[in-house]
């Protein structure tokens, strides 16, 4: 069993939203065939809280949510798309946090969504509408995702807001006393083990392939999702400092 699965950046309501994948990934845990002691949702479950924007697969998702969380410890994480705590709360049941530390394997791991450390959300809003604008059609365009992740790879104010989301979390989980911080946001899996506290990036479930993060006594994994074979690490865990 793994002390938790951390997923981010689910975007239900959205056209690119990979909500069947989603499900057999919460049914792999639902029948223990990924035991987790913990599931985390570190932010932006929703597109937006236009409930008429889901689909019937986007309900089933929330649906096994509720189901899982009468036996399974589940924590949100709030994101900049999440909206108001109090109706994502009452809607599964669950506790909506800004932040949660989480202890394993005598580390403590520090689990955020960190928009936070993003000021261009906030400085620039149009642009950033205009560019999900883009990215999404270019997902639509391309059911592989390819042209929309070489476009993303190619933005230098992508990389530089992604790289200060990256430099931002890790000075705050230094000063919380972390060695290792998880963040999601900005829909580019990564991990990095470059000095004292460790730096982990889940991605998100509107491009291929979705990823998670698996924490099992201290050690954090990044794997992609593939519902036809067992959870496989595409960088494997290591001790988080």
């Amino acid at each position: 069993m793994v002390d938790a699965v951390i997923l981010s950046d689910l975007h239900l309501g959205s056209d690119n939203c990979q909500a069947r994948a989603l499900c057999r990934l919460l049914e792999q845990i639902a029948d223990y065939r990924l035991p987790t002691a913990r599931l985390i949702l570190n932010g932006d479950v929703f597109q937006s809280i236009d409930f008429r924007r889901l689909k019937k697969h986007h309900w089933k998702v929330l649906s096994l949510l509720r189901k899982l969380s009468d036996r399974l410890d589940i924590i949100w994480i709030g994101g900049n798309h999440d909206g108001p705590a109090e109706v994502v709360s009452h809607l599964l049941g669950v506790t909506v946090e800004e932040e949660y530390t989480l202890h394993s394997g005598g580390r403590s791991i520090l689990v955020l969504h960190g928009h936070a450390f993003d000021d261009f959300i906030d400085n620039h809003p149009i642009l950033t509408f205009l560019a999900d604008c883009v990215y999404g059609l270019l997902q639509r365009l391309d059911r592989t995702h390819t042209v929309a992740r070489l476009a993303k790879k190619s933005s230098k104010t992508f990389l530089r807001c992604a790289r200060a989301v990256q430099e931002r979390a890790t000075a705050y989980a230094r000063r919380r006393g972390c060695t290792a911080v998880c963040c999601g946001h900005t829909h580019a899996a990564q991990v990095s083990r470059a000095g004292d506290v460790h730096y982990f990036n889940s991605g998100c479930w509107t491009e291929l392939p979705c990823t998670y993060l698996t924490v099992t006594e201290g050690d954090v994994a990044l794997h992609a999702f593939d519902s036809e074979a067992p959870a496989v690490a595409i960088c494997p865990g290591e001790a988080a400092a």
